[in-house]
């Protein structure tokens, strides 16, 4: 009996400690899991942080080219914009040169090889009359004007007066394009029109309106090309004045001018005084009778007292 009761005791403690085993065998490899399922979490983790993190980059980096290029296109908008701008510039010049018809000479060449013109041209006086002076008006391509204006200054002897205005007619321009190309549409429209119109009334009418709209045309266009050929070709006026004048001295003379110098100088002083004779005798005319009336009575007294003393 009590050798059943030893071993039922022996059987249930192992039982008891069988039991313990698995439990925390079971515990060690629920805990192993969970580490394990930990470390993979971080992993993943990890793993998304870094993708996270190099798609901002990757972002970053290509926001960053985006506004490189919104830069880039619209710096290049604005030298496209800039470029074609419509500008009409004008300058007037006033400067002075040894000679004019050289430097005027000079001028013409100088607009002739840019590909500009002569508009207008003017002198007044010159070698015999004194200092010359004149005007030239010239048109010069836009791309030459700025170079042209500095070889005029460079030119000449001294600069009194420079200046350079410009007028935008952009706006203007842009708009008479918008109005063109309606025109045209409309124009379009009108003459198919008249391709599918039978009646005669409806030909009159649609080429009345065509006529009218062609008018406009071309006063769109004659205005168009007017505004561009003054952007085309800058005005620039020149006026010019002689300063070089060599007045020529007594010293310089030769013999012969000085003779006719001298003989001048003669003639000069004798009309002078006989033209100072001349004003003092008619200028004291009634002084000059008194005293004349004067004289003559003492005369006639002392002439005729002497001869009475004669005849005694």
């Amino acid at each position: 009996m009590k050798k059943r009761l030893f071993m039922f005791i022996v059987i249930t403690v192992s039982m008891l400690i069988a039991g313990c085993s698995n439990e925390s065998g079971n515990n060690d490899s629920s805990a192993d899991r969970a580490s394990e399922e930990q470390a993979v979490d971080k992993n993943e983790s990890f793993t998304t942080v870094d993708d996270a993190s190099r798609g901002q980059k990757k972002a970053g980096t290509e926001q960053e080219k985006g506004n490189d290029s919104k830069d880039k296109a619209a710096s290049k908008s604005k030298k496209t914009a800039d470029a074609d701008r419509k500008v009409i510039y004008h300058a007037n010049l006033h400067i002075e040169v040894n000679n004019y018809e050289k430097a005027a000479a000079d001028i013409r060449k100088q607009v002739n090889e840019r590909g500009g013109y002569i508009v207008e041209s003017s002198m007044q006086g010159g070698a015999e009359d004194g200092a010359a002076s004149g005007q030239i008006t010239a048109r010069i391509p836009q791309k030459h004007f700025r170079e042209f204006i500095q070889l005029v200054e460079d030119g000449s002897k001294k600069v009194v007066n420079s200046s350079i205005s410009g007028q935008d007619v952009t706006e203007e321009y842009v708009d008479l394009k918008s109005r063109l190309e309606s025109k045209r549409v409309v124009e379009k429209r009108l003459l198919s029109f008249m391709e599918q119109a039978k009646k005669t009334e409806d030909l009159l009418d649609i080429s009345e309106d065509l006529a009218k709209v062609q008018e406009e045309i071309e006063q769109i266009t004659g205005r168009m090309n007017y505004l561009q050929n003054k952007v085309d070709l800058a005005t620039v006026t020149i006026r010019m004045e002689e300063k070089n004048v060599t007045i020529t001295s007594e010293e310089d003379l030769n013999t012969w001018e000085k003779t006719k110098q001298q003989l001048m100088k003669s003639i000069n002083f004798l009309l002078s005084a006989f033209s100072g004779l001349f004003v003092f005798i008619i200028g004291n005319l009634p002084v000059l009778i008194i005293l004349g009336i004067i004289g003559a009575a003492v005369y006639w007294i002392i002439r005729r007292r002497w001869k009475n003393k004669r005849e005694e």
